[in-house]
């Protein structure tokens, strides 16, 4: 789902920067154009979203950006964090590194555990900050995954570069390690 549509979709954003066969994709279940949270862009837009239709395959590995946060709402009584409730799939919190960053992570933290939606762990994105790394580590007991600096301009090259530096790949599979889950 992605609302605020002009041009690319994340979908062909996805396929640019990875490379990725486009069967390897799925698609924007919902593609809305007002700029607001799902729930009001779809009332904007004539649109009715329908919970159900919004399922994961059953393929791996599998990658979903939500659309917003984990407190937005799909629908007017449907928020996602409860449709992460339903899937159960590992969690990866990407956090982008400001002030406020340790508040909003930490609430976003325990709303997944409190609902024992498993959590892989935390990216950040953004300049590095040290403190706040460690603060949301120490606090939430979650691991950190690693940090994304910000790649400007962003290209497929420069992404991959990136993205290689900073983060252990078998770190996003390692389901044996997820915090706040009963393992």
């Amino acid at each position: 789902m992605q609302s605020g549509l002009e041009g690319e979709t994340d979908t062909m954003i996805v396929a640019r920067l990875s490379g990725l066969a486009a069967e390897r994709l799925l698609p924007e279940a919902y593609r809305l154009t007002t700029p607001a949270s799902p729930h009001l862009a779809a009332r904007l837009d004539g649109v009715t979203i329908d919970v159900e239709r919004l399922a994961p395959p059953d393929r791996a590995p599998l990658v979903v950006e939500t659309a917003g946060g984990l407190m937005t709402p799909l629908t007017e009584n449907f928020s996602t964090i409860e449709l992460l409730a339903r899937w159960r799939l590992p969690v990866v919190l990407c956090a982008r590194i400001t002030l406020g960053t340790i508040n909003h992570s930490l609430l976003s933290l325990e709303a997944l555990r409190r609902r024992e939606i498993p959590v892989l762990g935390v990216v950040f994105i953004g300049e590095a900050n040290v403190d706040t790394q460690e603060t949301i580590a120490n606090i939430s007991g979650a691991r950190i995954l690693g940090r994304l600096p910000f790649v400007a301009p962003l290209d497929a090259e420069r992404l991959s570069r990136s993205f290689l530096a900073q983060f252990r790949l078998a770190d996003f599979a390692a389901t044996s390690q997820l915090s706040g889950s009963s393992k």
